[in-house]
């Protein structure tokens, strides 16, 4: 029932801030304050700033500076050596969520051919800072990270359905238990930044094709607070001609928010697309700028 619960206040929160982002996204130009998103939330100005910084630790003025187009163009400055420098150094570099608390590693080619056959998925549904989250692991570590489109009451059975049948399509021979006591920890180590530590890292396991995990383990090597392009993914991967296969590829990654995703941008700067809708890039993004800029408690 805690749980229940706590998914349903993630979930009337998450709602509060996705209108929050909507207006601040449709209005940045008009540099909207405290009182302006108050109003259209229809909350009151304290309880109005109290839950934004609650959640990703800014103030309203400025997640619009986080999340303007002026914002996504200089996370791309430099971006060509973005990856090429991680390349360089490792994952030995300050700043990157994978640093802090991530390893990995890939099934084999024939793991993924047999379409999950064999494979043993345990998932649960747990409260995250971006809504209701859908989290899937194998013994072996997180599989699976999908997000619930849902109203105000932590999810419906019917938006829950889809999340799942969303991730379950991608390994269909694989045998899938509802067991949210082998995948809470998980998401308490993955959405609570105190839990982030090199010496007990999250572990995930990648399953695709070769390729697709190639492009997934060059996205765990992108800083937080930085953002390529999808051209840069390319160039980096040694395919500079696949940049379309590359984006593809990045849809496809099945560990939304660990694998970093949310920080490939358009050449031009734009946000792109996003398999779990652009309110949650933007709000992902702007979550990540509280992180670096040290204003989260």
């Amino acid at each position: 029932m805690k749980q229940v619960d706590a998914c349903a206040q993630a979930a009337r929160d998450y709602s509060l801030i996705q209108s929050a982002v909507e207006f601040l996204t449709n209005h940045w130009l008009d540099q909207p304050g405290l009182d302006d998103l108050a109003r259209h939330l229809t909350l009151s100005p304290a309880h109005c700033q109290k839950l934004f910084k609650r959640w990703c630790g800014l103030s309203p003025k400025e997640f619009v500076q986080a999340i303007t187009v002026d914002h996504a163009r200089r996370l791309l400055e430099g971006s060509a050596s973005i990856l090429e420098t991680a390349h360089e150094v490792g994952l030995s570099g300050g700043g990157r969520l994978h640093d802090l608390f991530v390893s990995h590693e890939a099934m084999t080619p024939g793991d993924y051919k047999r379409r999950g056959e064999g494979v043993e998925i345990s998932y649960g549904f747990h409260a995250s800072p971006f809504g209701t989250a859908l989290v899937m692991a194998t013994i072996r570590g997180v599989a699976g990270i999908a997000f619930v489109d849902s109203g105000n009451d932590g999810g419906s059975e019917k938006a829950r359905e889809a999340a799942l049948a969303d991730m379950t399509r991608r390994w269909p021979k694989a045998r899938y238990s509802e067991i949210p006591a082998h995948t809470a920890h998980h998401a308490r180590d993955i959405f609570d930044p105190g839990r982030w530590s090199p010496g007990r890292p999250t572990p995930l396991v990648l399953i695709g094709t070769d390729f697709e995990v190639r492009v997934w383990e060059a996205l765990l090597k992108i800083p937080m607070g930085q953002a390529v392009s999808y051209g840069d993914l390319a160039r980096h991967l040694g395919v500079p001609k696949a940049a379309r296969a590359v984006g593809s590829a990045v849809g496809r990654n099945p560990i939304s928010f660990v694998v970093p995703c949310h920080r490939v941008l358009r050449g031009d700067g734009s946000l792109g697309g996003y398999h779990w809708g652009l309110t949650r890039k933007r709000a992902m993004i702007g979550w990540e700028t509280g992180h670096i800029a040290g204003k989260v408690t």
